[in-house]
């Protein structure tokens, strides 16, 4: 018999092992450590977040991150799932629908969540549940064997140092977009000490920024000011970026598709788009 309930009490080896057998047939695997670092990093709280049981045995699940995006407190889709042989049962919007009333109980008004564009099942339910697309993303996955990074010098009187995240922050306004949910200034703040914060200089001026998770390859936001850039400063930040990586690739998530300037950018640097993902939004 299945039963929905919340995730307060599950153990993380168990919920790893639903998560592994539920996206065994997606492009990017995670092992346990990313895992764990990604549900932090986007506000995972298990007490709202909810599973269904065959018996004491997780078989679906919603992983809900909490916190504050655009003003606005959300609730954050971390990872749905269903494992293989527990597909076809309408679990995910079951497991959705119970969660409302306890998402509203805390005071939540909007629920988010991103999903591949090529998962049309996926998309089908997002929309009956109410969900309507408001954005659309690329994503950027590259080798780091595979990387053809661009020749073109910045001028030796750019200088690159470390930076801290409030004065990151000052410089949103440098981003051509929003970045998404797990992108945000508040999810990198949730584990500061995973990223690693890049500024670029002139004279003592920040022109650009990069934030990048180095265990990850994950690029998690990079900007130049509009008007300095074409001048080698971002090549100069994602060569420091690749020799800092300490995984297998580089990753860059959720760019905007309307945003030709951070794709051109990326593709001069052999780093091509490797899917679309909808950002989906609904009113609780």
């Amino acid at each position: 018999m299945i039963t929905i309930k919340s995730l307060a009490e599950i153990r993380f080896p168990e919920l790893f092992e639903a998560f592994s057998l539920a996206f065994n047939d997606y492009e990017i695997q995670l092992d346990s450590v990313e895992l764990e670092t990604m549900l932090h990093r986007r506000g995972f709280v298990p007490e709202l977040s909810f599973g269904a049981f065959d018996e004491n045995k997780l078989v679906a699940f919603t992983c809900n991150g909490i916190g504050s995006f655009n003003g606005t407190k959300m609730a954050y889709d971390t990872g749905t799932g269903t494992i293989n042989e527990y597909r076809g049962q309408g679990l995910a919007g079951k497991i959705f629908n119970y969660s409302i009333p306890f998402l509203k109980e805390a005071g939540i008004s909007k629920y988010l969540l991103e999903v591949l564009q090529h998962n049309t099942k996926a998309i089908s339910v997002y929309k009956k549940l109410g969900f309507c697309v408001s954005r659309e993303f690329n994503y950027f996955v590259q080798k780091n064997e595979e990387l053809k990074l661009n020749s073109k010098s910045a001028p030796a009187n750019f200088k690159i140092e470390t930076i801290d995240l409030s004065q990151a922050e000052t410089l949103s306004a440098f981003c051509d977009f929003t970045p998404s949910w797990q992108n945000s200034f508040e999810a990198i703040s949730r584990k500061p000490d995973n990223f690693k914060l890049l500024g670029v200089f002139k004279d003592e001026q920040l022109l650009a920024y990069g934030i990048f998770e180095a265990k990850s390859g994950d690029i998690t936001q990079i900007a130049v000011e509009p008007k300095n850039r074409r001048k080698g400063i971002g090549s100069l930040l994602l060569k420091e970026v690749v020799k800092l990586n300490q995984h297998d690739s580089i990753k860059c998530l959720n760019t905007e598709i309307t945003c030709r300037s951070i794709t051109e950018f990326l593709k001069s640097n052999s780093i091509l788009a490797s899917g679309k993902q909808f950002e989906m939004v609904m009113e609780l």
